[in-house]
Order: C-alpha cells, then structure tokens, then sequence
C-alpha cells in the first residue's frame, strides 16, 4: 500500500477497559504506539481488573458504543480495526452494524470470552450474534484454542482438529482464522492461519512465565496496526507474532499473578539488532 506524505496510519480498538493496563484498549493503545499507528477507542465495558483476576466488569450500553465509533468514524477514519471484548448480544449487534455502515473491511476479530484469572467476559447469548452478525464482516478472526473449541463446537487434541475447527469458523464467514497456539504443549507455539482454502503456520519459541496477561489482546492489536499500516495479513501476522514473541521474552514483573507481557519489548529488539 503506497502511503501518502504526511499519511498517518490509524486503527480502532473496540473493547473494554482493563484498569490493570495489561490487556483491552490499554493494552491495544500501547501497541498501537510502538507500531507508529495512531489509535483510537470505543469502549464497550469498564472492568475492575489487575494480575489476579477480574473482580468487577461493568458494560457500557449499546448506544454509547455506537456513538463512540460513529465519532471516529465520521472524523478521524479508520484504516484498519479490531474487536475484544464485547460482553452482550446488544453490544455486538451495535458493533457489526457500526461497521456495515462505514463499510469497514479490515476488521480483526479477537473472540475474548475468558479472562486469565477464570471470570467470564462474554455473556452466553452473545455467541449467536457475533457468529450470525460480526464474523460476517471479519477479515481476521484470532481465538485462542479455548475460544475456538467453543465457536467450532468441537474440542482441539490434534492438528487435524484445529484445521477442522478453522474451517468451521471460517464458513460463519471469516474470510481468514489464525487460531493461536499459546494454550498447546511443546517446545514451540504454533499459531495455525487458515485463508479459506490453504493452511499456514506461524511458530515461536514457547516461554515458561505467569507474564502473559493481555497476550490475546496484544497480538490482535499488532496484528490490526500491520493492516492499517498497508502489510497484507500474513506480513501483518508474522509482524503481530513477532511483536507478542518479543512482549513474552522481555517481560516485565508487575502484580503477583498473571503480569502484563512489555509492550515496548518489539521496539527495543529492533533497536538493538539495528
């Protein structure tokens, strides 16, 4: 994509507040930044959140959603956008007819459903609307191997099931699914990317550390910022893996449970191998 001078690339976070800053559109701002895109939010909910867990999540009503992305929309633009967490029906119908109506097509899809410490972050019946009204209108979908279990309908053993479940997410209409590989075992986590009719895989080295708070979020918003930024998906999903793989190595110790991954790990990696 050939940048105008003076272009500045922008992407939209629509997702929830995490007041610990390691996940939601804190986590999704931060990336932004380091990747040299401007960033924008409209929350969907406001969560009482640090590295133990979730003790309280309090959801923003539709209409302010929509006012929140009608606002950036009619404005500012949006090159490229992502999705977290989106708790209701309500709010995902909101979100997906917000984006026909901008006729937005890079859209990023990260399914958050459960948090690091157990609680839950998307109501049951909200499962219907983003499979029927958002991944319609999905460039990217990026649910872990939990995420995908519960959208495909069929649990994850074996690589052959995760090209199943691809496949099964790709047909409610996302025209490509990375399903992350964080929650395997093995010396390597692999990250499947499925574009409607061939198979890829994305591989990093797997880090033993409780600093992996907001990973989700990180990787789908580095993944956001690579298509606002003109990279073609699979140069924006190795850029995001990269980017994730760098935050997990070069962690940061903050709270005594789940910590944040250090969002400013990719920049410095790139400063030193310069």
């Amino acid at each position: 994509m050939e940048q105008i001078e003076g272009y500045v690339a922008r992407a939209l976070t629509i997702a929830g507040s995490d007041s610990g800053g390691g996940a939601g559109i804190q986590a999704d701002l931060k990336t932004f930044q380091e990747l040299g895109v401007y960033g924008m939010s409209a929350l969907t909910a406001l969560t009482a959140q640090n590295t133990f867990g979730v003790q309280g999540v309090f959801p923003v009503a539709a209409e302010a959603v929509t006012a929140q992305i009608h606002s950036v929309g009619s404005d500012i633009g949006v090159d490229a956008l992502k999705t977290g967490m989106l708790f209701s029906a309500e709010i995902i119908t909101a979100v997906a007819e917000a984006i026909a109506f901008f006729g937005w097509t890079k859209v990023v899809v990260d399914p958050v459903m459960i948090a690091k410490g157990g609680a839950s972050l998307l109501q049951v019946e909200a499962i219907r609307a983003m499979t029927e009204k958002l991944l319609p209108l999905t460039a990217v979908l990026t649910p872990n191997i939990p995420e995908a279990e519960r959208l495909a309908g069929i649990p994850i053993r074996t690589s052959a099931d995760k090209k199943e479940a691809a496949k099964r997410l790709a047909g409610f209409g996302a025209k490509h699914v990375i399903i992350k590989g964080g929650h395997e075992e093995g010396k390597e986590a692999i990250d499947l990317l499925y574009d409607g009719s061939s198979f890829s895989e994305l591989s990093g080295k797997r880090v033993e550390t409780a600093r992996t708070h907001g990973t989700g979020c990180t990787y789908s918003a580095a993944l956001t910022a690579g298509l606002a930024a003109g990279l073609n998906i699979e140069a924006a999903a190795r850029q995001a893996k990269d980017f994730i793989q760098a935050a997990i190595e070069d962690g940061i110790t903050i709270g005594g449970g789940h910590g944040p991954t250090n969002h400013w790990a990719y920049r410095r990696s790139l400063v030193a191998q310069s």
